[in-house]
């Protein structure tokens, strides 16, 4: 279950612009750095084999797939490389239906309490909140009250770890994250460096 992978470190890194030659490397990184659920979205170079490598390599507890996932053959796509995760930028009912009939985990995007309804219905594991930037934590309080208490709500858009703090007091589960921590081109060093940051920030909310 999504919240499984998410329980110790709710935070998912988006690595759009990840290639297979680097992908192993990238990813052990964000795996010492305690992250458990990594995607890879499917308009990155060549993004199938870099999630083969990485469903490959990381350790059984981590949460492998896609993102951008816009097709359903690409549900199938994923599945077939041992991609375990579905995410979308958008809530396409078709999509979810078709990851969850494949077992995969699907957290699709919504932009509306409507899309968030309809995406949970339709069998999604969690919701990703996006673009965040459009959809400050005085909206996603207001989602927070209405939608099932069990819902796992994740802002996605624009995150660093100074803008945490407010989400989730919102109500947010966890976040999404994506050129705050990856770029294409930064170093292993750089991208270790990221991932604590953000890693530190996140305890230092549930500590206080």
């Amino acid at each position: 279950m999504l919240k499984d992978f998410l329980a110790d470190l709710p935070l998912i890194a988006i690595l759009r612009g990840l290639t297979p030659d680097n992908a192993e490397a990238v990813g052990n990184a964000l795996v010492e750095s305690g992250f458990r659920v990594i995607e890879v979205p499917l308009n990155s170079p060549d993004p199938f084999r870099s999630i083969e490598i990485l469903a490959r390599s990381l350790p059984k507890n981590v949460l492998v797939g896609a993102g951008t996932v816009l097709r359903l053959e690409d549900v199938s796509g994923v599945h077939d490389v041992g991609g375990k995760l579905i995410v979308m930028p958008h809530a396409d009912l078709e999509v979810i239906r078709t990851a969850k009939e494949a077992r995969l985990i699907c957290t699709p995007g919504v932009a509306t309490p409507t899309e968030a309804f309809a995406a949970l219905k339709a069998g999604a594991d969690g919701i990703k909140i996006f673009p965040a930037e459009g959809i400050p934590p005085v909206i996603v309080k207001a989602w927070r009250a209405v939608l099932p208490k069990d819902a796992i709500v994740l802002p996605v858009g624009g995150i660093k770890p100074e803008t945490m703090k407010s989400y989730v007091e919102a109500g947010a589960n966890g976040f999404g994250l994506g050129s705050a921590l990856f770029t294409p081109g930064m170093s292993v060093e750089d991208i270790r460096r990221n991932a604590k940051a953000f890693e530190q920030a996140w305890r230092a909310l549930r500590a206080g």
